[in-house]
C-alpha cells in the first residue's frame, strides 16, 4: 500500500528503519499516524512500538539526525520521544495490560505486537507497518488483524476486543469513540455503541482534565452536534455535564409546547461552527440558554 508520505515523514521513518535493520530490533509504526495516512489526513505524531527497550532504541534513532533532537524519556513507562521538523516521534515498548476494577492505571508487562494491537482503542487505530518496507522501496504491508482498513472504508468505529473490556480498561475511550465519530463523520458500530451505554458509569474514574480535553475536541469538530447527541443518547452527557441534559425536552407554557432547548442549542452550536473555529465562541453558543 502507498501511504503518501511526505519527505519529512520518509526521512524520519527511514532513519528508524536503518536503526532497526542495523540493531536487528523489530519495531513498527502504529496507531493514529497509520490511520491518518490511510485517510489522507495530516498527522504530526508518529508512534513507534518496539519489541524490546524503547528508550535505548529511541536514543539510537536520535543520534542519526544532525542537529540531534532533544530526547525525553519516562523510565517508569518505558517510553521516549523527540520533536523533529514539527513532528512528535514517540517510542514505546510493546506491552500487554491488565486493570483493576477501581483504577485505570494498568499493570503492564512486556508483550508482542499482537498484544499491543489488542490493547488499542479501535480497529482503525490498531494498524501497523514495518518501517523496513519503506527503506527497501517496497509497498508498505499493513498489519491489520482487526480489519481496520475495511472499517475506514466503511466509516465505522469499532473496538478490536469486546467493547465492555475495551471501555472498562480505559473509560475515556468511550468519549474518544464519540469524538472520532464527530471528527471523521464515522458511525459507531451498534455493539460498540451499546457497550458505551452499558459502561457509561465507568467515566467517573477519569479526571476532569481528561474529560474536558475530549469534550473540547468534540466541540472543535466540524459538526459537534453529532458528538453531543451521541453523548446524550449513551448517558455519558448526564454524567459529565448534567446541566446541559436538563435543557432536553419541550417546555409547555399555557398548554402550548415550545422548542426542545437541548436540540435548539445543538443547532445554534452547529450554526456558529460554520463561521468560526474559535473554541470559546463555540462554548458561548453551547451555554447561551
Amino acid at each position: 500500500m502507498q501511504l503518501g508520505l511526505n519527505s519529512n515523514e520518509q526521512l524520519i521513518i527511514n532513519k528508524i528503519a536503518q536503526v532497526s535493520q542495523k540493531s536487528e530490533s523489530k519495531v513498527f509504526v502504529v496507531g493514529g499516524f497509520v490511520r491518518d495516512k490511510v485517510l489522507g489526513r495530516p498527522c504530526m505524531d508518529i508512534d513507534v512500538v518496539c519489541l524490546g527497550d524503547a528508550i535505548s532504541f529511541a536514543e539510537e534513532v536520535s543520534l542519526q539526525f544532525k542537529p540531534q533532537p532533544k530526547l525525553s524519556w519516562f523510565k517508569n513507562f518505558g517510553t521516549a520521544h523527540f520533536h523533529l521538523n514539527g513532528y512528535d516521534v514517540e517510542f514505546v515498548g510493546a506491552r500487554k495490560e491488565s486493570y483493576q476494577r477501581d483504577s485505570r492505571n494498568p499493570v503492564v508487562e512486556p508483550g508482542t505486537l499482537q498484544d499491543d494491537q489488542e490493547r488499542r482503542d479501535f480497529t482503525i487505530n490498531a494498524l501497523a507497518f514495518d518501517p523496513i518496507d519503506l527503506l527497501n522501496g517496497n509497498d508498505i504491508q499493513l498489519l491489520d488483524p482487526f480489519n481496520g482498513v475495511q472499517d475506514i472504508q466503511d466509516k465505522i468505529i469499532r473496538t478490536p476486543l469486546e467493547p465492555h473490556k475495551t471501555f472498562s480498561d480505559d473509560p475515556l475511550r468511550m468519549m474518544r469513540a464519540i469524538r472520532f465519530a464527530s471528527q471523521l463523520g464515522f458511525t459507531i458500530d451498534s455493539n460498540t455503541l451499546l457497550g458505551i451505554a452499558e459502561t457509561a458509569e465507568r467515566i467517573s474514574i477519569i479526571s476532569q482534565e481528561r474529560i474536558t480535553d475530549e469534550f473540547n475536541k468534540i466541540l472543535l469538530s466540524s459538526k459537534p452536534s453529532v458528538g453531543l447527541d451521541l453523548l446524550y443518547k449513551t448517558g455519558l452527557l448526564k454524567l459529565i455535564f448534567p446541566a446541559l441534559v436538563e435543557l432536553a425536552g419541550a417546555e409547555y407554557i399555557d398548554g402550548k409546547g415550545h422548542k426542545d432547548n437541548f436540540y435548539h442549542t445543538l443547532q445554534v452550536l452547529d450554526n456558529i461552527c460554520a463561521n468560526t473555529n474559535n473554541l470559546w465562541l463555540r462554548w458561548a453558543a453551547l451555554l447561551h440558554d
